[in-house]
């Protein structure tokens, strides 16, 4: 028995030394993933990480993905900066190997402002940076300054002609920006205590991933907010209000940025996405009947329509427009004499989605089990321009019936082809809708857009696409002009993608998430025949 008791000791002290070694090995000595995280201002839009080794340099040197993405400017003015600080003589040894992290924050100019933040080994001294200059023949002006009590540097680089700003934030933690107000509101940031913000990746798949990006989607609003003109655009609008996190892995292509991870919802937060994570993932089909002049799209698909009806009324209840649902449904009840709710959660199908053009037409596609069926129900409530066109002669029918993505249908048209039933402002906008949808005017049958959709997974329960060339006369309405002019100018830019899509599906109770950008291909997209 003793000696039972003695083995059992000793293997479980094996196992003990044996996962410290695994994990030791996984996470080098130095690389402090959490904790530098923890030192980013929480109002970070997203946050890029890589590893400072030179193997990451060169799968994208030459490369037009980071440049198309970030810009072609901030990236040089980026690799200037590392060129001459982190992978200097002085330095590189202190920085080589350390997670780098570059985080997006929203502002009130006419730019985007990027916090750069890492660490350095523990034998490096912050005193350090006041060698640079001599040693940078004169492309460097190196000035110490004290920023809100800590730390800080001020350099001028003379090839770029601005000045780059660091504070140390303790145990060799160091930020830096070109936006002095940035760095001023990172020297004083404190996480509170609890607070559960971005969450790193598992080290292990961090130490396998080329690179990570996070996203904060309670700050994709204020971003918005700075960048379009237009407070009430619809781009992102559905993803702009989820109150959650995404932790992201990059998986290289030379054509493409893909990443996929985990999208965390925030404790229990009211948000419509939330009533697709309680489904299962659905095979996506709708998309093949898009127009070819989709601008952008958010599809939704469930597995449980009727599931999904009853927790989209209790949605409605918490967001305190269950009585006005109510008195709208009776008043149906009482002038058309239908159960308009009822009918219409048995006849919906398992996908339904909304459609910009590039002529701003907007279209909402639903599936329907028999649009025959559908038909009566339809007219019923509308008043009809013809035997197939009507107009709902309710208001915010589509909202009730649909949830908050459709709340842009007041009192749409309608019409129903196949098994779709399609909403739209106006009867001109059917009409069109009707020639793409007969004619297979589809953006499917564009080779571009089948290079692009081989990428994407096919089952999904939200995801947002936009293409780039599509939306350019929409981004010229609704962007401010600066952001406008650097999409239209910017050579590579985000004009040199194809498109991107955003993928939610549903596990869990949250999000498998994939995100996606495509470069143009060399050749034109044409529609096949």
């Amino acid at each position: 028995m003793k000696r039972l008791i003695v083995t059992t000791i000793f293997l479980i002290i094996a196992t003990v030394l044996v996962t410290v070694l695994y994990f030791k090995n996984l996470s080098p000595p130095g690389v402090r993933t959490g904790q530098v995280m923890h030192a980013i201002p929480d109002n970070a839009v997203a946050v890029f990480e890589f590893n400072n080794e030179k193997g990451f340099y060169e799968i994208f040197a030459g490369n037009q993905l980071l440049g198309a993405f970030v810009g072609h400017d901030k990236l040089s003015e980026l690799d200037t900066l590392r060129k001459l600080l982190i992978a200097t003589p002085q330095l590189s040894q202190f920085f080589e190997g350390q997670n780098i992290f570059i985080s997006l924050h929203p502002t009130t100019n006419d730019d985007i402002n990027l916090l750069v933040t890492t660490s350095a080994s523990k034998t490096f001294s912050a005193a350090m940076f006041n060698n640079l200059a001599a040693a940078s023949k004169s492309v460097l002006q190196v000035s110490p300054m004290q920023i809100a009590g800590s730390q800080g540097y001020n350099i001028f680089i003379k090839p770029i002609d601005k000045h780059f700003y660091i504070i140390q934030k303790g145990d060799n933690i160091f930020s830096g920006s070109f936006s002095k107000d940035l760095i001023d509101h990172s020297a004083i940031y404190q996480q509170d205590k609890g607070h559960n913000g971005f969450v790193p990746l598992p080290e292990q798949q961090n130490a396998n991933s080329l690179a990570n990006l996070y996203i904060n989607y309670n700050q994709l609003n204020p971003l918005f907010d700075q960048l379009f003109q237009n407070k009430t655009t619809d781009i992102f609008k559905s993803f702009r209000l989820l109150p959650a996190y995404a932790a992201l892995s990059l998986n290289y292509k030379s054509d493409a940025l893909m990443f996929n991870g985990f999208t965390t919802r925030q404790n229990n937060a009211t948000s419509y996405l939330n009533l697709f994570s309680d489904q299962q993932p659905v095979e996506n089909h709708l998309k093949d009947i898009f127009p070819a002049t989709t601008a952008y799209s958010v599809s939704f698909a469930v597995s449980d329509p009727e599931k999904f009806e009853a927790d989209l009324s209790q949605w409605h209840d918490k967001a305190g427009v269950g009585k006005e649902k109510n008195e709208l449904l009776n008043k149906v009840k009482s002038e058309a004499g239908l159960f308009i709710k009822p009918e219409f959660e048995k006849l919906l199908g398992n996908e339904f989605a909304i459609v910009t053009t590039r002529y701003f037409e907007k279209f909402a596609i639903i599936s329907v089990k028999d649009g025959s069926k559908l038909l009566p129900l339809m007219m019923n409530i509308s008043n009809m321009v013809n035997d197939k066109v009507g107009q709902f002669n309710y208001e915010k029918l589509p909202f009730f019936l649909l949830g908050d993505a459709f709340s842009v249908f007041r009192k749409p048209y309608f019409m129903i082809i196949d098994n779709y039933l399609i909403l739209a402002a106006s009867v001109s906008e059917l009409e069109s809708y009707s020639d793409t949808y007969f004619n297979r005017k589809f953006i499917g049958k564009t080779d571009q857009y089948t290079q692009f959709d081989n990428l994407l997974a096919e089952r999904s329960n939200v995801a947002f696409f936009i293409n780039f060339k599509n939306t350019q006369q929409v981004l010229k309405r609704d962007l401010k002009k600066p952001f406008y002019d650097a999409f239209e100018n910017s050579s590579p830019g985000w004009k040199n993608y194809y498109g991107a899509a955003f993928q939610l599906t549903a596990s869990d109770k949250n999000f498998y998430t994939n995100f996606c950008m495509r470069l143009n291909a060399p050749d034109t997209s044409t529609v096949k025949k």
